[in-house]
């Protein structure tokens, strides 16, 4: 086909146009590109550090972080329990990775749901937070077996956390599969996203003395692994003086600002990476708290001494489900940190914390910049301030070590009171904005409301286990119970037979033999002949416990049932892969031969676990592979309990008090809820726990399946209920010479200023959520007594205290009142002249009627 020279043409124009239309777009996608990978660069966090601080992308920081462990609680509540942190005035979240959580068996590796590290930190990222991550290997952490996966005990040739080739072997393996997984979703701050430091290992030199010259090898070996990886984060040891460089060596414990000896470099910073803000519980513990006072005062005490960084262990505990927790260590974990178990705020741990991080914010320029220097004007008092030379850029922090009266400290022409054993810090070296010891944010008290709906037509039916007689066993000692059970089960059967010659009975003063089994812990039931004898178990402090019983032998062979029980694995010391438990020593005493010793004499029968734990009936899908029985209220001890249930009303917490009950464990449809021990009492003669939490993602809103396993015989079922949990007693307790709250000031140009002209000391309350104060049940101004929750009158108080809270408060979300004698004077007399007054008051929180 012959073309003209004007199709010609118009050929060529078509084809310079589509040209110049494809070269447009491919420089539009040059420069998207571009500006996509400039962005990229922007993100990019150059994390280094000094003798002041860590540095991020050139811009020191103070860093307050919590611990926060994600599988302590449900990804549904992650985001709430991190928004949270954030409101409380952290900007960093500390974890550790918890290896036997992510590779229970050898090579599998799980990071779905509670175990989804990654998503965890993204929501981290998302809420514009850095965030610590703690590998171990070991952790400690109350969890069981420290963190380590169970199978490591039985690799050929392995010492745990030494200079042992396979242990190293196993570890850099794991290691480097979690940090290649962050890199991959660059999460490291110089990729861009939040994670600014690292921890290899955990509180080393607890055990390192034990490993000698071999400790000191792993621990170098350890640091060289890490940063070998190049992930352009620093990296911490804890509680670890001798950290080789470039490893910055970091405190743990209550008081660091003294008790911590400083970094081993003069160009490392102070950090602060575990202070504990309360003590962890083991069953037959007493309740056990650390004030929030105390903890104000540390803080500001290591940061007034150069500290740049504190981690508070723990910020929220949360739950050890399953049997997740260490040995003893009850299934609630860290619930009086400043976020309790159900991620609520405990009031006023979190606001009074919440305002010592503004009042540090306040002086910060000063903190970072300026020179420290240091007075003393007596025995019980320091003066610890920063200025910056040629500014007006000063903070100091003016501590009374007095533990019974205030003093008067004297700083740069005016005199200040300091209550006792408290810290007041200036921001500006002129203004106090926080006292450690005054508190004037609110209080709270928690609600166990038992629930109407979940509560209705309990109809238990039980599964009793069989009790085995005779189990064939080739064993002549009682087999090693963690290695019998692998962590695959809490519980271990042993039995032996043995042959009692009539002379052996004839009767001897002083009555029957005795049966007595010596037990490395943690507890242990006993049979003979079929009949149950009884339980004994140790403690967190002593796991070696006796079982002694007179018991009724008869002619010829008798048989003796042992379950040996577990309540986790240890999480702590040396050469833990040779730690071992379970009953050690059988004999009978007091047979007309002497001593009959069963230990190794006659051959042991062993069997792991329960029936009902083989055929999954905790679980929807395995309750019909038994024969479920009407509930007697006779039961024998290993009884296995089921019933349904309604999720309880509203969206608050909910949770399972175990009244009536012994010792066992708890599942609600197939999830683990955790153990329970009510039978084992604390020195005030209660359980240690008795409300366990049910996360509301294991719920359905109907027909919820309960599953109990209970150890002890005898129990009541029928006492159990369920309870919604609140913090709707909101309580102020407020003396009227405190300092007023830090929120009344900022800092503007190098200067500390008021947000509003009026100034003044106010007691906050402050309902959750949509709720408003609906009733005051108590108001004091004068010298009232107790705490949240359990106010009394003192011998002062001023008769309108109700009527004025009341209408400052009543109908409302939140209140501030004026905490002076003019707001609760009704005439110019004085009552109570030389009394320094308090105001107490405690209102209830509820929803409108109408709601």
């Amino acid at each position: 086909m012959r073309i003209h020279s004007s199709d010609h043409s118009w050929l060529l124009l078509a084809i310079l146009v589509i040209l110049l239309s494809f070269s447009r777009a491919l420089s539009s996608n040059d420069k998207e590109k571009e500006k996509e990978k400039k962005t990229s660069v922007d993100k990019k966090k150059e994390v280094t550090y000094d003798g002041t601080s860590l540095i991020i992308n050139g811009n020191r920081e103070l860093l307050y972080s919590g611990s926060i462990h994600y599988p302590r609680s449900t990804p549904e509540m992650w985001p709430n329990i991190i928004k949270r942190a954030k409101q409380g005035g952290l900007n960093t979240i500390q974890t550790y990775v918890f290896w036997n959580v992510h590779e229970p068996e050898q090579g599998k590796f799980n990071f779905s749901g509670r175990s989804d590290l990654v998503k965890f930190i993204k929501l981290i990222e998302k809420n514009g937070m850095y965030v610590t991550l703690r590998l171990g290997p070991f952790i400690q952490a109350e969890w069981t077996h420290g963190g380590l996966p169970y199978w490591l005990r039985e690799v050929p040739g392995i010492f745990f956390r030494t200079d042992n080739e396979p242990f190293k072997e196993h570890t850099e393996r794991y290691v480097k599969v979690i940090l290649d997984m962050m890199k991959k979703e660059k999460l490291f701050a110089s990729q861009g996203g939040p994670i600014i430091l690292g921890q290899i290992e955990n509180e080393y030199s607890a055990v390192q003395r034990a490993y000698k010259e071999d400790g000191l090898k792993y621990i170098k070996w350890a640091s060289k692994l890490v940063h070998s990886m190049d992930l352009g984060i620093p990296w911490v040891m804890c509680k670890q003086n001798d950290a080789p460089d470039p490893m910055i060596n970091a405190c743990n414990g209550r008081h660091c600002g003294d008790t911590f000896p400083g970094p081993n470099k003069d160009n490392k910073p102070s950090l602060w990476t575990e202070n504990w803000t309360t003590q962890f519980r083991v069953f037959g513990d007493p309740p056990t708290q650390r004030s929030v006072e105390d903890i104000a005062f540390s803080v500001a005490r290591f940061f007034s001494k150069n500290g740049s960084h504190v981690n508070y262990y723990m910020y929220y505990g949360g739950t050890n489900f399953g049997r997740t927790s260490a040995h003893y260590v009850t299934t609630r974990y860290y619930d009086d940190a400043p976020l309790d178990e159900y991620g609520l705020e405990k009031e006023p741990k979190y606001g009074h914390l919440k305002h010592l991080h503004n009042a540090l914010n306040l002086c910060k320029k000063a903190l970072l910049w300026g020179q420290p220097r240091v007075e003393r004007p007596s025995n019980e008092t320091e003066i610890r301030y920063y200025e910056q030379p040629g500014t007006k850029v000063c903070a100091a922090f003016l501590a009374n070590n007095n533990t019974e009266s205030a003093e008067n400290i004297k700083f740069k022409g005016k005199e200040y009171v300091i209550p006792p054993r408290s810290i007041s810090i200036l921001p500006d070296c002129k203004i106090i904005v926080y006292n450690t010891a005054e508190i004037v944010s609110h209080h709270t008290s928690r609600n166990y409301m038992k629930s109407k709906k979940a509560n209705k037509n309990f109809d238990f039916k039980v599964f009793a286990e069989t009790v085995p007689s005779k189990i064939k066993g080739d064993s002549y000692v009682p087999v090693e119970l963690y290695g019998l059970t692998k962590d695959e089960t809490d519980y271990g059967w042993y039995t032996t037979s043995f042959k009692i010659d009539d002379s052996d009975l004839s009767k001897k003063k002083g009555g029957k033999p005795t049966l007595r089994i010596a037990s490395l812990g943690h507890a242990l039931h006993v049979w003979l002949n079929g009949e149950y004898l009884g339980n004994g178990h140790g403690s967190h402090e002593e796991k070696s416990f006796v079982f002694q019983k007179p018991v009724s032998l008869k002619e010829g062979e008798n048989h003796l049932a042992m379950l040996g029980v577990l309540t986790g694995f240890p999480d702590s010391g040396s050469y833990m892969e040779h730690r071992y438990t379970g009953p050690r020593s059988v004999s009978i005493l007091g047979l007309s031969s002497g001593p009959f010793d069963l230990t190794q004499q006659f051959k042991w029968g062993n069997k792991v676990g329960m029936e009902g734990e083989r055929l999954g009936i905790h679980a929807e899908e395995g309750l019909k592979k038994v024969k479920w029985q009407k509930l007697s209220g006779k039961e024998p001890g290993l009884t296995w309990y089921q019933t349904y249930f309604d999720a309880p009303e509203s969206q608050s917490a909910a949770a399972i008090r175990m009244n009536g009950m012994g010792k066992g464990l708890i599942w609600v449809n197939g999830e683990g809820v955790g153990r329970y021990w009510m039978s084992f009492l604390s020195p005030l003669g209660q359980p240690t726990q008795v409300e366990y939490h049910i996360p509301r993602s294991f719920l359905k809103p109907k027909k919820n399946l309960l599953v109990i396993f209970e150890e002890e015989p005898n129990v009541k079922p029928e006492l159990i209920d369920f309870v919604i949990v609140n913090r709707d007693t909101v309580c102020s307790f407020i003396g009227e010479n405190y300092t007023p709250s830090v929120r009344h000031w900022t800092r503007k140009n190098d200067q500390v200023q008021a947000i509003t002209d009026d100034v003044q000391l106010t007691a906050k309350l402050k309902c959750s959520g949509t709720k408003k104060i609906s009733a005051v049940e108590f108001a004091s101004f004068g010298n009232p007594n107790g705490t949240c929750g359990n106010f009394t009158l003192g011998t002062c108080n001023a008769p309108v205290s109700k009527q004025v809270v009341e209408k400052y408060c009543l109908g409302k979300a939140q209140c501030a009142i004026p905490v002076n004698k003019s707001t609760f004077q009704q005439d110019k007399k004085d009552s109570c002249p030389k009394v320094a007054r308090k105001l107490a008051v405690q209102v209830k929180c509820g929803h409108d009627k109408k709601n």
